[in-house]
């Protein structure tokens, strides 16, 4: 099985408001940059999307150490989703789990490939998530800027 490190984050300008993500995939020496956006979103949408747009462009089942700031992430789908299905997609409020359709994707991405993930400090010199960080904030001011 191969092994990937995969480098995800998520910015919104407001929030709700323009998005961006970026992703950032890495085998050995070789790396692939990716990033997009959305112009009604939120960060926690674009930091799911970030992931799930990196585990997509994964041709085949691959070992995966994903690194984000997002903690919601990381929690979400290590330790809420579980809760979440059995209880019909209602969280612990007793209210519908937002996004419940980007949870879906990755709980079908995190199926197929051996996902370890790791949490990192945003905004701290972390040089794959400084880089990941200017590919969503870059995404996101496209967007707002009406060149999305």
């Amino acid at each position: 099985m191969k092994k990937i490190e995969l480098f995800t984050d998520g910015a919104c300008k407001g929030n709700p408001g323009p998005g961006g993500w970026g992703a950032l995939l890495r085998m050995g020496r070789h790396e692939k940059e990716m990033s997009g956006g959305e112009s009604d979103t939120t960060n926690n949408r674009m930091e799911m999307t970030a992931a799930i747009q990196g585990l997509s462009a994964l041709i085949e089942p691959c070992e995966v150490d994903l690194y984000t700031d997002s903690k919601y992430l990381i929690d979400g789908i290590t330790r809420w989703v579980h809760g979440w299905k059995k209880n019909g997609w209602v969280n612990a409020s007793k209210k519908p789990v937002r996004n419940p359709e980007l949870w879906h994707d990755l709980i079908e991405l995190t199926a197929r490939h051996k996902v370890t993930w790791h949490w990192v400090r945003g905004h701290n010199g972390h040089p794959e998530n400084e880089r990941v960080d200017r590919l969503a904030s870059d995404a996101a001011e496209r967007i707002a800027a009406g060149e999305g």
